[in-house]
């Protein structure tokens, strides 16, 4: 963990940038290495200026987790979806990143990685996200996988 001070950091560690944003370390490294999040390299570690990390995420990342007398509630979601040929997995990832682009209506940024496995035809999703928006994903890709007829409730 880090200490807070009066004036808002400048420079955060790899650590501190996953702790932010609720990453692991390794997935905000390979971030880094793919160009995707700007660093600069000092010695051996990264440092992310604040500015890069809020043109990362859609906003402010230290500001948006700042207490605001209410409570705050996250998903973290791991979609499996077995026997999927390589076209619906293309669409699905698609849509997924399409829609977890930018800030939420919440203003904290939705994250996902989808990962597709060719020899299985297994596609893997992790959902981070608020929970309107993260049932929002879910939706769209239980529509996409043409799951949308729902069990008539018994009453």
């Amino acid at each position: 963990m880090f200490r807070e001070v009066g004036v808002a950091q400048q420079y955060y560690s790899v650590d501190q940038v996953a702790d932010l944003l609720g990453l692991h370390v390794k997935t905000v490294r390979a971030y880094v290495r793919e160009g995707r999040l700007t660093a600069t390299r000092i010695g051996k570690q990264y440092r992310i200026h604040r500015r890069d990390l809020a043109e990362f995420t859609g906003g402010d990342p230290a500001h948006d987790h700042a207490p605001s007398g209410r409570p705050h509630a996250e998903a973290s979601t791991v979609l499996q979806v077995d026997d999927v040929d390589p076209t619906t997995a293309d669409r699905l990832s698609t849509l997924i990143t399409a829609a977890t682009t930018g800030v939420s209506a919440g203003g904290a940024p939705a994250q996902s990685q989808v990962v597709y496995d060719t020899e299985r035809g297994r596609l893997r999703v992790v959902l981070v996200g608020g929970l309107e928006e993260t049932t929002r994903m879910l939706e769209f890709v239980r529509a996409l996988l043409g799951e949308d007829e729902r069990p008539e409730r018994l009453t």
